[in-house]
């Protein structure tokens, strides 16, 4: 997969290079491109942002060093794939969603910042808006490196074991059933005499139930929609 980020803030994105996203890059399997649209502004300044037209807080991110950002890329990657847009306004951040972006072969992200950006952008140039949930952050970095990181683990190779992402919380539609490690006697805590049996039915079994009422129990919505 290639990636690629245009962003105000570039060194917000620096987690990429830890842990699994590190990792994905170390294996070859992923390249991450950073581009600061700042490189890219109109002024010996190099601004980035302005005050919105008809008044009101904060400050807007300026269609001038996106468009020619933007552009820029698409031309010297040859990217033929939808620039998305890291937004609350956008569609919310699935398990599906990101399965889905693991399949592709580029990702192209657009960071928002401050208040936004100018419509205009929107408008000529995003062809997604992804949202990671209904609050607001104070960098659309942090939204993209959430995008990133949630559809590069499925990319078979990055993690050793797929089958750990393959049973994760969502995949299924059901959040994942509890784990336990060594000791299996842990002041007095004991892990549950079934995982310690060997017999696979039934653990496999168990551990169906307990998916079952671990939804059940902490989201009714996601129980209710699986057993439709």
């Amino acid at each position: 997969m290639d990636i690629h980020v245009v962003t105000g803030f570039p060194d917000l994105l620096s987690p990429l290079n830890e842990s699994i996203p590190g990792k994905a890059q170390e294996k070859n399997i992923v390249t991450v491109h950073c581009h600061n649209i700042r490189n890219y502004a109109t002024d010996k300044h190099m601004q980035i942002d302005d005050y919105p037209y008809g008044g009101g807080a904060g400050v807007i991110l300026k269609p001038e060093p996106i468009f020619n950002c933007v552009e820029h890329v698409r031309e010297k990657f040859g990217l033929d794939c939808p620039l998305i847009y890291t937004t609350p306004q956008g569609k919310p951040l699935t398990q599906k969603l990101a399965t889905e972006l693991s399949f592709r072969k580029q990702l192209f992200l657009l960071c928002g910042h401050y208040k936004g950006i100018d419509e205009r952008v929107k408008e000529q140039l995003v062809g997604e808006e992804i949202s990671i949930g209904d609050y607001i952050i104070t960098a659309g970095e942090l939204a993209a490196m959430v995008i990133i990181d949630s559809a590069v683990r499925l990319i078979p190779g990055v993690i050793n074991d797929i089958d750990s992402a393959d049973t994760d919380s969502f995949q299924t539609g059901l959040l994942d059933y509890p784990h336990y490690t060594r000791p299996a006697d842990y002041r007095g805590m004991k892990v549950p005499e079934i995982l310690l049996s060997g017999d696979h039915a039934r653990i496999e079994a168990w551990r169906y139930e307990q998916t079952l009422q671990k939804t059940r129990a902490k989201r009714k919505d996601l129980y209710k929609k699986y057993m439709e």
